[in-house]
């Protein structure tokens, strides 16, 4: 098993534990936000499981499946990450389609909401597209 391969299974379980974060007695407010940061609705969770899944079955297929994964699904969540900067919503699960923009904003709040999505799209671009653990 490769490193990039490695770095998906990790993803799986990283995605896997957001999409259960609305359903761990604690973790949300009464408000609904989870960590009282965002909300986490069943699109959102139904985002999460799926991209888990094609987490683990490109890693459980081959390096060149994760790396495909990582990239794709690195831009995706990358820019979605910054959407949410611009707009306050991301446009993964349709939010900046249903919701009014908020605007732009700088907070810590914007930043902690958006900073799972800008930390794991630019690690698995970044890796993907320097191809770590290539096999020999």
């Amino acid at each position: 098993m490769t490193l990039l391969q490695k770095l998906s299974l990790g993803y799986f379980v990283a995605l896997m534990i957001a999409a259960s974060l609305n359903y761990i007695p604690g973790l949300t407010d009464e408000a609904g936000l989870a960590f009282g940061i965002f909300a986490l609705d069943i699109y959102d969770d139904a985002l999460h499981v799926a991209s888990a899944l094609w987490a683990l079955v490109a890693a459980l297929l081959s390096h060149k499946a994760v790396r495909n994964f990582l990239i794709l699904f690195g831009f995706a969540y990358l820019g979605d990450g910054i959407f949410g900067f611009f707009t306050g919503y991301g446009y993964l699960d349709l939010g900046i389609f249903t919701n009014e923009a908020l605007g732009m904003e700088i907070s810590m709040r914007r930043v902690l909401a958006n900073l799972p999505h800008l930390a794991l799209g630019g690690l698995a671009v970044w890796a993907g597209l320097r191809n770590l653990g290539q096999p020999k």
